[in-house]
C-alpha cells in the first residue's frame, strides 16, 4: 500500500459536509479489493458510513470522519508534507488508519474494524447512525482519529451551540423612527453576551464563546425587522452552568434556540504515550455504544479548516506504527464497558 498516494486520492475527491457520496463509493470500493466485509450504512440519500471489518468481530475500531469543511482543494505534495482539503482532518488519518489494519491483519490481528463516518463538521448525524449499529455492542474500544500533533488526547472540551433570533419593524431608512432595528437590537444582545464571565475549569481551561455568523436586513435602506447570530460556546463544565448566564445576558430581549450541546469528556490514557486537551468537539460524544474511546492522530489542529492544511509525510508515517501499537496494547486488555456520555443534537467540531 502506497500510504501517500491513498491520502492523495482521497483528498482529490471532494467531500465536504453533506457531499460525501463519492469518497463514499470510493473507500467502499477501495476496501473490499482489501478482501474487508464492508458496509455502507445509509444515515442520508445519498450519505453513508463506511464500515469494514474482517471475519472477526472488531474489539478495537479505528474511526474518523470523511467529510470536510469548505472550499474544496486538492493535492500537492513536496520533500515534508502532504497539502489539500482534508489532508489532516481527516484524510490522511483515513489512510493512516487503513494502513494500521492492514499491518495489524498481515500479523495475524482479525479483532479489528474500521468505521468512517459522514457528517462530523456539521450535525455528527454519522456517528449518531453508526451508535445504533449493532456491530458497536461487540467492540471494547474506539480510537477515534483527530488531528492532535500524535498525542493522545485524554480530554476534549464541549460545545453549546445556539441561536439568538430578534425582531423589529421595517421601515424606510430615512424614517427610522417609524420603524425598529432588529439588527440594533442583536448588536446590543451581543455586546452582553461578549462581557459575559465564563466558567474556567483547572484542567480544560477557560470557557470560550465564538459569535460565528451573523445576518439580518433586507438592503441597506430598510431598517431591518429580523436579524440573529449563530454561537458555539466551547465548554468545559457541564452546559446547565453556561445556560443561565447565557439567558441572564439576553436577559428576554431575544429568542434563544440552542442547537445542540456535548459536554466535556474525559477519555481513556494509555501509559507510554504523551498526553495533551484539546479544545474542540469530536464525534465521540455520539458513540458511546463503541466502547471505551481514545483519541489521537497525525497532524496539527491549527492547519485543519484553513487554506494551508497539510500533514507532515513523516508524522503521517509514524501514525500508522501508532494506531496498530494502541490496538495491540488495547486487544492485550480485557474487555472494557462502552464509555458514556450526554450528548444533544450535533456538534460541530
Amino acid at each position: 500500500m502506497n500510504l501517500f498516494a491513498l491520502a492523495r486520492s482521497l483528498i482529490d475527491i471532494p467531500s465536504t459536509t453533506g457531499a460525501e457520496t463519492e469518497v463514499g463509493h470510493f473507500l467502499s470500493s477501495y476496501l473490499k479489493s482489501l478482501n474487508y466485509r464492508v458496509e455502507a450504512q445509509q444515515v442520508a440519500e445519498g450519505r453513508t458510513n463506511i464500515i469494514a471489518t474482517t471475519n472477526a468481530p472488531p474489539r478495537v475500531t479505528l474511526s474518523t470522519h470523511m467529510d470536510t469543511v469548505p472550499p474544496h482543494f486538492s493535492s500537492r505534495e513536496d520533500d515534508k508534507y502532504i497539502h489539500g482539503r482534508g489532508a489532516c482532518d481527516a484524510k490522511g488519518i483515513i489512510a493512516a488508519q487503513i494502513a494500521a489494519a492492514e499491518q495489524l491483519r498481515a500479523g495475524g490481528v482479525a479483532e479489528i474494524g474500521l468505521l468512517f463516518t459522514v457528517d462530523e463538521e456539521a450535525g455528527s448525524d454519522g456517528a449518531r447512525a453508526a451508535n445504533e449499529h449493532p456491530l458497536a455492542s461487540s467492540c471494547g474500544y474506539l480510537i477515534n482519529g483527530e488531528p492532535t500533533d500524535s498525542k493522545l488526547a485524554i480530554g476534549s472540551k464541549g460545545s453549546l451551540r445556539l441561536r439568538i433570533k430578534t425582531e423589529g419593524r421595517a421601515a424606510h431608512s430615512a424614517y427610522p423612527e417609524h420603524g425598529q432595528s432588529a439588527i440594533d437590537k442583536l448588536l446590543d444582545v451581543l455586546a452582553d453576551i461578549r462581557k459575559s464571565v465564563w466558567p474556567t475549569d483547572e484542567f480544560f481551561g477557560e470557557t470560550t464563546c465564538n459569535i460565528g455568523t451573523i445576518k439580518g436586513g433586507t438592503r441597506a435602506n430598510v431598517v431591518p425587522a429580523e436579524a440573529q447570530a449563530d454561537i458555539q460556546i466551547r465548554l468545559v463544565t457541564p452546559a446547565a452552568r453556561v445556560k443561565p448566564l447565557l439567558e441572564t445576558a439576553v436577559g428576554g430581549r431575544a429568542h434563544l434556540e440552542y442547537l445542540s450541546v456535548a459536554e466535556p469528556m474525559s477519555m481513556l490514557a494509555v501509559p507510554g504515550l504523551a498526553q495533551c486537551a484539546v479544545r474542540f468537539t469530536t464525534d465521540i460524544p455520539y458513540l458511546t455504544n463503541w466502547g471505551a474511546p481514545l483519541l489521537v492522530g497525525p497532524g496539527s489542529i491549527l492547519d485543519a479548516h484553513t487554506e494551508h492544511e497539510r500533514i507532515a509525510k513523516r508524522e503521517l508515517s509514524e501514525a500508522v506504527n501508532l494506531y496498530a501499537r494502541l490496538v495491540r496494547t488495547l486487544l492485550a486488555r480485557a474487555p472494557r464497558e462502552p464509555q458514556q456520555s450526554k450528548a444533544e443534537g450535533g456538534g460541530e467540531k
